[in-house]
């Protein structure tokens, strides 16, 4: 195996015998001159189809906490019945890192209803309990409960269907509509986005599975009517600004979003702005010692 690019001391881009470009975990595999030829006995693991623009974040985040998702995500897998998308790795790993860095700093925020998430995904729910509980036995740290349902939806929004195999957004002005959306979220909650932070590359990576599936006309709809009504209340201002995205889709696109879509985004939005709400609190705390 070619060792082609360096991302850290343990990691590294490589090509394997038929071309294909991996990300390739091992101990000091990123310390020689690349490229260079790895004995394959030095790897301890590889995974295939990685974003691009989430390989930045294998420096950002702590290796112990990547590592313990790698070992997770195949008992995870397992148990479903649906693909999972290989950025998960990183994105689970970047939810669970930033749920302990809350914990430490007793920053808690609102999370979806447990309850109506027990209801609507129980498997899903069931592998954050065992994910939780894996962080406390490795990091010690106990995660509070309504940190299980932000677990769960990591999981559910990595959710491949066969269509989105398949299927692209080559008509669609991707870069604009995603600068578009970025813009929406700014005026409408009064907040300045950080568009190199990998929050925004998740978020932009859900909007091109969404349209994505505006391309191929395949939503995602189930009886999830509850926990969208549940949402709304709970997050209005979010809710607002999300009514504002989809008015700008259809407009845009002349396209129908699901409340189930709309869920989802509910949930992406959220994220970005409890992220630089957590920064805010973090640098009005430094600031004030």
């Amino acid at each position: 195996m070619l060792a082609i690019k360096k991302i850290n001391n343990n990691v590294a881009v490589c090509k394997d015998g038929n071309g294909c470009e991996l990300i390739a975990f091992g101990k000091g595999i990123g310390f020689p001159q690349m490229p260079y030829e790895i004995k394959l006995e030095n790897i301890d693991r590889t995974f295939y189809n990685i974003s691009a623009q989430y390989m930045g974040l294998m420096n950002e985040l702590p290796m112990d906490i990547i590592e313990f998702t790698m070992k997770i995500l195949p008992v995870v897998q397992s148990k479903l019945d649906y693909d999972l998308n290989p950025n998960l790795v990183l994105t689970l790993a970047d939810h669970l890192a930033f749920a302990m860095e809350r914990e430490r700093k007793k920053i808690y925020i609102e999370m979806p209803l447990i309850y109506d998430m027990e209801q609507q995904y129980p498997m899903e729910m069931k592998l954050s309990r065992y994910i939780v509980a894996q962080m406390d036995k490795v990091f010690h740290v106990k995660l509070k409960r309504n940190e299980l349902s932000g677990i769960a939806m990591s999981i559910i929004s990595a959710k491949i269907t066969s269509e989105q195999k398949t299927n692209g957004t080559d008509k669609i002005d991707f870069e604009g509509v995603l600068k578009d959306i970025g813009r929406i979220i700014e005026k409408e909650l009064h907040i300045v986005v950080n568009k190199e932070s990998f929050d925004y590359a998740r978020f932009a990576t859900h909007i091109k599975y969404l349209l994505d599936r505006i391309c191929s006309k395949q939503y995602i709809d189930t009886d999830n009517i509850t926990l969208y009504q549940n949402l709304r209340e709970e997050f209005a201002d979010i809710s607002r600004c999300v009514d504002c995205i989809i008015e700008y889709l259809n407009q845009k696109l002349d396209c129908e979003v699901t409340e189930e879509e709309k869920m989802y985004l509910i949930l992406h939005v959220n994220r970005i702005c409890s992220k630089e709400k957590c920064a805010e609190e973090t640098e009005d705390g430094k600031g004030n010692r």
